[in-house]
């Protein structure tokens, strides 16, 4: 009777609440989600559900060992979550509010072709050119992610995205081809940006500081990003801080679109 007169009392506020938590989880597994910290995240959950087993069942012991080590291991949680911390508080802090049509793509039935897309094409074609003559080349595409930050170490530019813009940029000879270039809705936005560096992982010798700027920024931001390799011409494509595999140039502007998405 007391569990029914619980549930006569659930108000507009609780379902409020339910919905923020839900969406909280909903936005911390999308973070973690295609990375190691998802296996530890799935194991923090079944260890607090052991503990609330435990506790339901009085069982003392057990509930106080799980109990400890829920109190203390947040601090081991921002220890071995601090990249996945980092990027969550970095999309709270810097989501490019400016971006308000974002909100209504996530619409499917409000998606329609406009002009600011980015031109997925002309950037993956002026890859795969600027491949062919071993032109180094790093793109950077900005998502939810407001890289302004990054953009203010390079040259502010306002320069709509073709293929011959992105390989004059590119051309060796050019006084803007150093550094990287950030893109966002067709629209380079900078040029010789400097990008941090990722100096822990492993990556093949082959790989350069092009590479390790480019597993940089998109371990740190929601940013996708493509390199083009100086000494073997390769085209390589980044997200989360991870190599992603692609068959063929089709299937990498299949990709980038739908991550852009």
């Amino acid at each position: 009777m007391e569990i029914f007169d619980d549930l006569l009392k659930f108000s507009i506020i609780d379902v409020i609440d339910v919905f923020l938590v839900a969406l909280l989880l909903y936005y911390v597994y999308k973070l973690v989600k295609g990375t190691v910290a998802i296996n530890i995240f799935i194991g923090i959950i079944i260890i607090y559900m052991v503990w609330q087993l435990t506790m339901f069942l009085n069982m003392e012991l057990l509930s106080g060992i799980f109990g400890g080590f829920m109190k203390v291991g947040i601090i081991a949680l921002i220890v071995v979550f601090q990249p996945e911390i980092r990027k969550f508080l970095l999309m709270v802090g810097s989501t490019n509010f400016k971006s308000r049509q974002k909100f209504l793509k996530q619409f499917t039935f409000l998606k329609t072709e406009t002009a600011d897309e980015t031109n997925v094409d002309a950037v993956v074609a002026a890859c795969s050119k600027m491949g062919l003559s071993k032109t180094g080349a790093l793109i950077v595409f900005e998502r939810n992610n407001n890289l302004d930050f990054l953009g203010t170490t390079g040259d502010e530019m306002n320069i709509k995205v073709t293929q011959p813009i992105i390989e004059s940029i590119f051309f060796k000879n050019s006084p803007l081809h150093d550094g990287a270039i950030i893109i966002h809705n067709n629209i380079v936005k900078a040029t010789r940006v400097i990008l941090p560096l990722n100096n822990e992982k492993s990556i093949p010798k082959r790989f350069g500081l092009r590479h390790r700027a480019a597993i940089g920024v998109t371990e740190k931001t929601d940013a996708l990003a493509v390199v083009v390799s100086e000494e073997t011409g390769q085209i390589s494509y980044f997200k989360d801080g991870e190599f992603i595999v692609f068959d063929d140039i089709n299937q990498l502007k299949s990709i980038i679109k739908k991550d852009l998405a």
